[in-house]
């Protein structure tokens, strides 16, 4: 009598947590939507002077270069302040301890799932100023901050995946520096995880470390207010 042996091979167990439901998917729809109208704002009402759209673009600019210094105070904040009970802020900050400990799980958490919390947000700051302003030069910078803000998760899902599993325009997007790469996050990921802050393109980090910005917020936070940061007890992952 032969015996056969056949090769079981168990589920994929995905973790419901990591999915991304029609809420999530509705909110970033919606934080898409405000941001484009603002950047179409932008452009049509500064379209027909050469000066204005000029200044537009400039604005642009700036936009992108301090939603990558606003994702770092913001990270810092969330990093050492608050526990999960906080309100508004616990989820997240629950979530961003976790990571510390598990740093690949934000590349399994579908895109709606990774970004809806900031394009809720996004949503609520947007759109009254879509609704109040008409200035392109406001909208210029609006439009790109926050686009790059509501983003800003996605961008750091990428820089912690390998090479293999981005797509090639991610990746030269990364290689020319324009959003952080796993190479320059790295460097957060060693406790006690008190530098590199910034998540969109890194350009603060070097000012915000070598200036030590974030430990003079932490000693003034203690002195003033008792509050001890998280990094200052984190001198071991576990």
């Amino acid at each position: 009598m032969s015996t056969v042996t056949q090769n079981v091979v168990s589920p994929i167990v995905i973790d419901p947590t990591y999915l991304s439901t029609w809420s999530h998917r509705i909110w970033v729809a919606t934080g898409c939507t405000v941001v484009l109208v603002s950047f179409m704002k932008s452009i049509i009402i500064g379209a027909p002077y050469s000066s204005n759209l000029f200044v537009t673009t400039l604005a642009g600019l700036v936009g992108y270069v301090m939603a990558d210094l606003l994702s770092g105070v913001y990270h810092w904040a969330i990093d050492n302040y608050g526990t999960p009970s906080t309100p508004f802020f616990g989820e997240q900050i629950k979530e961003f301890q976790g990571h510390h400990m598990l740093p690949c799980s934000i590349t399994k958490r579908q895109f709606a799932n990774n970004v809806h919390a900031l394009a809720r947000a996004v949503t609520f700051v947007v759109l009254p100023l879509n609704l109040l302003c008409h200035d392109p030069i406001v909208h210029g910078f609006v439009s790109i901050c926050f686009g790059c803000i509501m983003f800003s998760q996605q961008i750091h899902a990428w820089s912690h995946s390998t090479m293999s599993q981005l797509q090639p325009v991610v990746v030269a997007l990364q290689d020319l520096g324009i959003i952080l790469s796993r190479s320059q996050h790295g460097a957060h990921h060693r406790p006690p995880y008190n530098t590199h802050y910034c998540i969109v393109s890194r350009i603060w980090n070097h000012f915000l470390d070598n200036q030590n910005v974030f430990k003079t917020l932490e000693n003034f936070m203690f002195l003033k207010l008792q509050l001890v940061p998280r990094s200052w007890c984190e001198s071991n992952p576990k």
